[in-house]
């Protein structure tokens, strides 16, 4: 990489992560301009505002040019992407956006959060707390955190946090993205199969977090949640030049619907709930603890925080009705989020509702993993686009296959978002909860506008 950077193009501007960063390039002040055969909010309204949105959707080679000083590629491009071939052809600096993040974090101490489940808001509680502390640091999140001005940051920052993504890196780069970061500290939060397009085994899948622990550097250290087997067979292999550190869900009670952490000196309220939330501030604690947060420190910053965007976040709210609606979408995020809502509120029926929107999700071959997932709900429901499916060129589930699959005979199946929408209106909300689960949209159905509906 040169030493100087002005021009950047981000082929496939429209990425979460990648609209992020070329935001923040922008405002550093360098060139910045992108390409995408499709942008979705709230990329595209972001995109817009910096006049940074491509005036076309689609590929121009011939924005390509030698003028350029990096070419950064996103993972939903091609591989026979025209862009990337005049790039190649040119010898312009190509790199994935992880390795853009390496490259420029090379004289940092580097922390990587990586795991199935609970990354996002473990890597968004440490930086709560190193905020609220006024600590200079640098990160990588996957989500919105509120008070952080957007989900990149690189500065002269000493340390960066990375919320370590398991998918792969680009499509001319099969590694996972969490590999490219190269971390000191590395915590893995939970291991459980998802991804299944590009992992069509459980062995492929955890193979990747075996690497990510292994390449913990000599005097570095691996954290791990003890309560899951897969993490701790793969984080303690009693390497006697690393530092194996585990946790476990933090001491914690829950009295007329708030949880308090317990600790030496006394209760602490949060604001988060949920066993798997115990284990993600327990992880969060010691990542802290280890690049010099005090104890007393970390349980000042927590009862402030609220939680990322998207992560049991709160819709909508009155004495006897709460929404939520959560990014879960594997069957182990359901079941924790699932099992949390109730146990928060154990007087109250939990109507769950969650989106198959995912290529695993939608998947024959793979839809069993869901097995029990909802059995915490009250009441469980599913939707569906079979237009999704097709799209993906999969199979559509017939009704049938969605109930074998959760092993639910009374699991309720909607894939017109319309009749869904009018479903939930129609419920008698009075001592009800309702928690909506998706990586996706409803088909449209804007949660917001419905939580208006259901508690006006």
């Amino acid at each position: 990489m040169r030493e100087t950077i002005s021009r950047v193009h981000f082929i496939a501007i429209g990425g979460s992560v990648m609209h992020d960063l070329a935001l923040h390039l922008a405002k550093k002040g360098l060139k910045v301009t992108g390409s995408d055969d499709e942008i979705y909010d709230p990329a595209k309204t972001a995109l817009a505002k910096y006049q940074l949105l491509p005036e076309k959707t689609g590929w121009f080679p011939e924005k390509i040019t030698q003028e350029l000083d990096v070419v950064i590629l996103g993972m939903h491009a091609r591989a026979d992407n025209p862009e990337l071939k005049k790039a190649l052809e040119l010898g312009l600096q190509v790199y994935s956006y992880p390795e853009y993040i390496y490259q420029q974090s090379l004289n940092k101490q580097r922390i990587v959060i990586a795991g199935s489940h609970g990354k996002t808001t473990i890597t968004s509680i440490i930086l709560h707390v190193l905020q609220s502390l006024n600590r200079e640091f640098d990160y990588v999140i996957g989500a919105k955190v509120a008070a952080l001005e957007g989900m990149v940051k690189l500065s002269d920052a000493p340390v960066i946090v990375i919320e370590g993504d398991e998918y792969l890196t680009s499509p001319i780069d099969p590694t996972p993205k969490f590999l490219k970061y190269k971390h000191h500290i590395g915590l893995i939060s939970g291991i459980a199969w998802d991804h299944y397009n590009v992992f069509p085994t459980l062995e492929d899948y955890v193979r990747q977090f075996d690497l990510f622990a292994d390449s913990t550097p000599k005097a570095g250290t691996i954290i791990y949640c003890e309560e899951d087997d897969l993490a701790t067979v793969i984080g303690n292999k009693e390497r006697t030049d690393v530092n194996a550190l585990e946790y476990r869900a933090h001491p914690h009670t829950v009295e007329n619907g708030v949880t308090y952490l317990r600790t030496d000196e006394g209760k602490v309220a949060v604001k988060l709930f949920g066993y798997h939330n115990m284990q993600n501030i327990n992880g969060a604690l010691q990542v802290c603890k280890r690049i010099g947060v005090l104890e007393e420190e970390f349980y000042q910053a927590i009862p402030s925080f609220s939680g990322a965007s998207k992560r049991l976040e709160l819709v909508a709210k009155n004495d006897h009705t709460i929404i939520y609606k959560d990014f879960a979408h594997a069957p182990s995020k359901l079941q924790a989020t699932t099992r949390a809502v109730k146990q928060q509120y154990p007087h109250r029926e939990l109507i769950a509702c969650m989106e198959l929107h995912t290529y695993s999700s939608l998947n024959k071959n793979f839809i069993s993993q869901y097995q029990d997932s909802l059995k915490d709900a009250d009441t469980a429901i599913i939707y569906y686009n079979p237009e999704v499916s097709r799209h993906k060129k999969l199979e559509v589930l017939s009704e049938q296959d969605v109930k074998k699959a959760f092993n639910q005979s009374d699991l309720m199946v909607f894939n017109d978002s319309q009749q869904l929408h009018q479903y939930l209106k129609e419920v008698n909300w009075h001592g009800k909860n309702l928690l909506m689960m998706s990586s996706g949209t409803f088909g449209g159905i804007n949660l917001d506008t419905l939580g208006k509906e259901i508690i006006p």
